[in-house]
């Protein structure tokens, strides 16, 4: 059940904001720009933790007293429980926006030893995306100007050996974003879908990844690439924008070079 803040009668005349893995660094970031361009905006958060959903929901309310912030607590694993979600968030109407942006970073090493982690890292990273994505799509591909985004991965731009089950996961977003898209541009749906491709981003989710000053992106720098990205309804989105021309080397390298490099 979602908890308001405020009537639900005079939030569905509101610009309808969903953000999946609302206590994500990047999604809470993305929020708060959200309520500056919308003070009055209807914000429904969904995460899989309730303290942290709550904290999140706590500091927005703060940060945007004039706006409607809900909450719902669910398993991202449940398929059903997913469906029920976006059809109470879609209801009196459709999201204008949809952001999905929960996910999983294993160590690769671990992932490689434990079936179960690697499981649950294709799992979080890959399908259950997928899932509340479609589950969204069928509400929102006839509202005009309407915006899903995916929060994806510059790793999965190529296979390597320091993260290729995360990896692999995201490279499976990559695929099904393109599909979705070429679904709807044949359909002449109004709803435009934006694959998300961070690079790395300094967040606790990172907080074990080895790099000099600077190797990691401040991550209120990826949020405004997020927002703005969504907002001109890009298919794909590199944050920072300089991960477009790094990917774009690293995936023309030959396989024999490839196996040389330790990255």
């Amino acid at each position: 059940m979602l908890t308001d803040s405020m009537g639900t009668t005079e939030a569905a005349s509101r610009r309808r904001i969903v953000i999946v893995g609302a206590s994500s660094a990047m999604a809470e970031r993305c929020a708060r720009l959200w309520l500056l361009q919308s003070p009055d905006c209807e914000l429904i958060l969904l995460g899989r933790h309730a303290e942290r959903l709550q904290r999140v929901a706590g500091d927005l309310r703060v940060r945007a007293p004039q706006a409607s912030i809900s909450c719902r607590v669910l398993d991202f694993s449940d398929p059903e429980a997913i469906a029920s979600a976006a059809a109470d968030c879609s209801q009196p109407r459709a999201p204008d926006l949809v952001l999905i942006a929960h996910g999983l970073l294993p160590d690769q090493a671990q992932a490689q030893d434990d079936l179960a982690l690697a499981r649950l890292t294709l799992y979080v990273n890959g399908i259950s995306p997928v899932l509340f994505a479609e589950a969204f799509v069928a509400r929102m591909q006839a509202v005009e100007g309407a915006r899903l985004a995916i929060i994806g991965s510059v790793a999965g731009d190529r296979g390597r050996q320091s993260n290729y089950v995360y990896g692999a996961a995201k490279g499976l977003l990559e695929r099904y974003a393109e599909g979705l898209q070429h679904r709807l541009a044949l359909q002449g749906r109004p709803l435009r879908v934006v694959l998300i491709k961070p690079g790395p981003t300094a967040t606790p989710m990172t907080a074990g990844l080895q790099g000099g000053p600077g190797a990691l992106a401040p991550v209120e720098t990826v949020a405004e690439g997020i927002v703005k990205g969504m907002a001109q309804g890009r298919p794909v989105v590199y944050v920072p924008g300089k991960w477009r021309l790094i990917m774009a080397i690293i995936r023309c390298l030959p396989r024999a070079v490839m196996h040389r490099l330790k990255i």
